[in-house]
């Protein structure tokens, strides 16, 4: 989620790369949040923190709050915006409960990633 909200804020300003130490397939209800904020994610698939070249990467934000977070070798700044994972597995949820998490998440992220444009100085959303 984070990338495709990233990619819609900040257009061709930024290069947004995304990825994980386990990646896996994107999780629908992701998909589903995206989609009602009129984000098609649905070309997107996870990757693996080891195809990233960090010479290129000038910031590197993590999301992880409990999970371990990959490790991610290089110079560039690092921040964390630690928050839960929204895919509660281990939870007897109804599939609004699933999804109510996901917008949540997708919330919250947009909030940060709204921050960091202020912060560059970005201005106006690209799209």
């Amino acid at each position: 989620m984070a990338e495709a909200l990233a990619r819609r804020r900040f257009g061709d300003a930024v290069r947004v790369q995304s990825a994980g130490s386990a990646p896996t397939r994107v999780n629908p209800y992701a998909l589903r949040a995206l989609a009602e904020v009129g984000i098609d994610a649905s070309g997107q698939h996870s990757k693996s923190v080891d195809t990233i070249d960090p010479d290129g990467v000038d910031l590197v934000i993590t999301l992880c709050a409990e999970e371990e977070c990959p490790v991610f070798l290089g110079r560039a700044e690092r921040r964390s915006w630690a928050m839960p994972d929204p895919d509660r597995k281990d939870e007897a949820l109804t599939d609004e409960e699933r999804l109510a998490h996901f917008r949540t998440a997708r919330d919250a992220i947009a909030a940060r990633i709204e921050a960091l444009a202020a912060e560059l100085g970005l201005g106006e959303p690209a799209g």
